[in-house]
């Protein structure tokens, strides 16, 4: 899986508790801006962010009961780099790292092998480790047309709402040349929802936000560790988290499993980093191809 930055947008709505001379104001571009960097990382540059989410896999077939797959705990931690375009103004650029663990519905424990209920074959589990996840064209005040940047947050009882929606619709890297006659392409729906208190995101006198909850869903087509083929199905996805101070925050096994399997992914990528973006897809057909490398020796 690929744990994203979504499409955050600024505040629409100002809030009376935050003081005029503090209130960002989402109509001014430059303060809309602000507003969007606090809700995905830091006004501070450099300053780490760290996100969290638990929740669960399911498959749907049609014809038979859903089933649970495995819960889920995963993390993301980024920070941003504060940029100055003499045309579009100010603006930013994160880049972040994730993993995502599957565990057993039952124990909650972290599972290496996965008895598919299918095929009744053992199957490696691959978990998410992709590295990286960056924002792949930084945000301004101003678009490349000139236009100032829009505002879409809903503010109701002090609180701000956002939701977003990825339709995805692209070649599969692990199919070949022949995608366009024969099929073969990802197709997914990852969907976010984002909440706020509205004084804490609107304040311009703190760089950052103290509270900021999440939710995110995916359909998707089987994984492909999963060795499905071209089976009747998909897997949906529905988990809740939130922005937590540190590592030490994060659940068990999450934290322990950081720490002992992925220490590298205990901080972002440098802020210059431009490698292209990575999905689980293309982490699996790396490791496959790698591991038949090293079988052909």
């Amino acid at each position: 899986m690929s744990i994203k930055p979504w499409r955050l947008a600024a505040a629409a709505l100002l809030v009376p508790t935050v003081s005029a001379a503090a209130t960002l104001d989402p109509k001014k571009p430059e303060d809309a801006l602000k507003i969007m960097q606090k809700s995905i990382c830091s006004l501070n540059e450099g300053e780490q962010v760290i996100y969290w989410w638990k929740g669960a896999m399911f498959s749907r077939v049609e014809g038979e009961k859903d089933r649970e797959l495995f819960k889920l705990q995963g993390m993301n931690i980024r920070q941003c780099k504060n940029l100055k375009d003499p045309k579009r103004g100010p603006g930013f650029r994160s880049v972040s790292r994730e993993i995502m663990l599957h565990l057993d519905p039952t124990t909650e424990q972290v599972v290496d092998t996965w008895k598919n209920p299918w095929t009744d074959e053992q199957l490696e589990v691959f978990h998410v480790a992709n590295d990286p996840v960056n924002m792949r064209n930084p945000m301004h005040a101003y678009s490349s047309d000139g236009k100032p940047i829009e505002a879409d947050f809903t503010v109701i009882n002090g609180r701000a709402f956002k939701g977003g929606n990825a339709p995805l619709f692209y070649k599969n890297p692990l199919q070949g040349e022949y995608q366009d006659w024969v099929g073969g392409t990802y197709h997914a729906m990852e969907m976010g929802n984002d909440f706020f208190y509205a004084d804490d995101l609107f304040d311009g006198s703190d760089p950052s936000v103290d509270h900021h909850s999440i939710s995110w869903s995916r359909i998707s087509g089987w994984l492909p560790w999963m060795k499905m083929g071209d089976r009747n199905g998909v897997i949906y996805t529905a988990t809740v988290g939130g922005r937590v101070k540190s590592i030490d925050d994060l659940p068990e096994p999450l934290r322990s499993t950081l720490r002992q399997r992925y220490p590298h992914y205990a901080a972002p990528p440098p802020l210059t980093d431009q490698r292209p973006n990575e999905t689980s897809w293309e982490v699996f057909k790396k490791r496959m191809e790698a591991r038949a490398k090293e079988g052909a020796k």
